[in-house]
């Protein structure tokens, strides 16, 4: 499957999965020196291959008719700062709920260290600025997630599919912490109690045989 037909796949999972709304939210693919992006303005389970545009790491169109997400900026600044291969950019509810509310989402369950611990809200800016570009840049230094405050979320991955996993349970841990709010107050894992858990993965029991 070609980068442009990942993005076009991964695309419809985000609206099937309410991940996205109308012509919101955003994905790319690195290929090198170039980046496959999703285009301005069409809605991602509506979206071909071809329609799919092509940018250098300086934002230069190198192919296709269609405008670069207006977002591209943010994405460019990222693979720039980072080793990131894919990156996604969604508007979904619970995370964007935290995004509006809090400065950052403390880990809550122990799979939050699949995306680096604690999730860091980005400062507000404008979309598709530079400045948003820097604020998310800051917010996933060491991470594989980051909210934008009164926006939404953006992960990145080694592969389309890890970014978008990494959007998933983003998301899923929103919804644990925001649905934990209507209940009490959710407990915050500390650090030991992560490190246990850091421990437990690198050096799993072992089971005996018969």
């Amino acid at each position: 499957m070609s980068l442009r037909e990942q993005l076009c796949a991964y695309g419809r999972r985000a609206v099937e999965l309410g991940l996205v709304i109308g012509t919101s939210g955003n994905l790319s693919v690195r290929d090198g020196e170039r980046v496959v992006v999703t285009p301005s303005g069409v809605a991602l389970d509506r979206l071909t291959p071809e329609q799919c545009p092509v940018v250098d790491l300086d934002g230069y169109l190198l192919e296709g008719d269609l405008l670069p997400s207006s977002e591209t900026p943010m994405h460019l600044a990222i693979y720039r700062a980072t080793g990131a291969q894919a990156v996604v950019h969604t508007h979904s509810v619970f995370s964007t709920v935290v995004a509006t509310t809090m400065t950052e989402l403390p880990p809550v369950h122990y799979n939050a260290l699949l995306l680096g611990g604690v999730v860091k809200v980005a400062e507000y800016a404008t979309y598709g600025t530079d400045e948003l570009a820097a604020n998310v840049r800051a917010a996933l230094e060491g991470k594989r997630a980051a909210l934008m405050a009164n926006h939404g979320g953006v992960t990145v991955g080694a592969t389309l599919e890890e970014a978008f996993e990494a959007t998933r349970l983003l998301e899923w841990l929103c919804e644990v912490y925001v649905r934990g709010l209507s209940v009490g107050t959710p407990t915050v894992l500390t650090e030991e109690q992560l490190a246990a858990v850091v421990e437990r993965a690198v050096n799993p029991p072992e089971f005996p045989r018969r």
